[in-house]
Formats: C-alpha cells, structure tokens, sequence
C-alpha cells in the first residue's frame, strides 16, 4: 500500500511539475513575443522617421524640422500630420492617421502592421485639417517609453515649464504650435471627448471643465475663439481611465517661412 502511494504521489508530482514548465514555456513565449512586437514597432517608426523627416535651415539660417508628406502618403494615405515635442518630451516624433473609425489603429502600425504599439490617431469625427474647435489625438501608453508614455511627464508641473509646447506639422506646409493649458486624468465616458458644442456657451463649459479637471493651474488663457488639441493615453490606473494633455492654438505659420 505504501508503494503504491508513493508511485501515486510521485505520478502527481510529476503531472504538477509537467503542467507548471507548460505554463513557464507559455508565459515566457508569450514575454517574447510581446518584446518582438515592441522592437518591431520601434525599428518601424524610427525607419519612417529617418526616411520622412529632417532638420534643414531655412532662409534665415536657422534649423527647421520638415516633413516630407509625399513619401510618407506613399507609405500610407491615411497619414493627416505630424505630432512633435521639442524639446522633450521627444520621444513623441510621430506621423498622425486617420482612420475609418477608432479601431483601426488601436493595433496597426502606420505601415498597418499587426502590432501592440499602434498609431498616433486623430479622432474619426474630427476635420483632418484641425480646424475644429476641439480635435482629439490617441495614443497608447507603452511600457517600453515608446507612443504617448511619456505624455505623464506633465504630471509634474515643472516638467510643463520647460516644456510647455507640441507642434504638429500638416500636409499642406504648416505648422501649428499648441500651448498647454492643462493636464489630468479622466475616465473614458468623460465629457473632455465632446468634439460638438451647440453653441459658444457650450465650448465654454468644455474649456471650464478641462481647467476644472486639471492637476494644476498653468495660467494659460482659452477662449471660445481659439482651437484646441487634447493628446490622449490610457493610465495604469485601470482600464477606463485616461491621462490628457490639453493644447490651444497660439501660432499657425508656414514651413517657408
């Protein structure tokens, strides 16, 4: 009897020990797989990067960041502009899409390649030429640095004083300079992703509501007649909320000039 229950007890050990390396073989397959993928979306927008973009000096000789839109709509129609920081936080270089709706880049790369990273997307409902009053940008927050990650940086205030600032770059040669004016956190069903107001009251009570919502007071003044960015990423926080970087319009200039 006690032979047989050792044999019983050592083919259990043996089922435990068997099942416990699946999952480690598993688990760890997987470990690679999802570090793959982020190497992959890295060396792919780092590749547009290269190919797309350049600091050249203009008229004045003074270094000016372009874009070649022709190449990149080559590579993807969809493309509608280019999100920068300058200078940090500078990890964000990327070109922007839009898509047929929100899905599409969730998890495709610019080149449409099934990735984790995705795209930085602008908002289906919003003009591709952010002329709206409120246009939206989504990214994912990466845990390798990579996307909008390193959007959190705002959370310190004094990370915004000395970077105050995001660009993006459009199609048709210019340049639109963004100040923030606040950041928070919010949860997915919040009204910050209201993209229609009815009226001039309506937009106000938005703008309220965003300098309500924010960490801090940054002093920056918004009103009814100016355009807004909001730059928007998930959070470790839990699967509904979301951080947002809030922009204003303060200069709209051409490439040439």
């Amino acid at each position: 009897m006690k032979q047989k229950k050792k044999k019983k007890n050592r083919l259990l050990s043996n089922i435990i020990l068997a099942v416990s390396l699946g999952v480690f073989v598993v688990a760890g397959f997987q470990l690679v797989r999802i570090g793959k993928g982020y190497q992959d979306g890295r060396k792919e927008y780092k590749e547009i990067e290269k190919a797309a973009t350049e600091e050249k000096k203009d008229k004045n000789d003074e270094e000016k960041f372009t874009v070649d839109f022709e190449k990149l709509a080559e590579m993807n129609p969809d493309v509608i502009g280019w999100l920068r920081f300058d200078p940090e936080p500078s990890v964000i270089n990327y070109p922007i899409v839009q898509g047929k709706d929100n899905q599409e880049y969730l998890h495709r790369t610019f080149s449409k390649t099934e990735n984790g990273l995705g795209a930085i997307f602008l908002n289906v409902d919003n003009a591709s030429n952010f002329k709206d009053s409120h246009s939206i940008i989504y990214g994912h927050r990466m845990k390798d640095g990579s996307m909008f990650r390193h959007l959190q940086d705002y959370e310190k205030q004094t990370f915004w004083k000395k970077n105050p600032l995001f660009y993006i770059y459009t199609p048709k040669g210019r340049v639109l300079t963004y100040r923030i004016y606040g950041v928070g956190e919010v949860i997915d069903a919040s009204d910050t992703y209201n993209t229609f107001f009815a009226d001039k009251k309506a937009y106000q009570e938005f703008l309220d509501m965003t300098r309500k919502e924010a960490l801090y007071e940054t002093g920056v003044k918004v009103r009814t007649s100016d355009r807004v960015v909001t730059l928007s990423t998930c959070t470790k926080s839990s699967d509904n909320h979301r951080f947002v970087v809030h922009g204003v319009l303060e200069k709209e200039e051409s490439i040439e000039e």
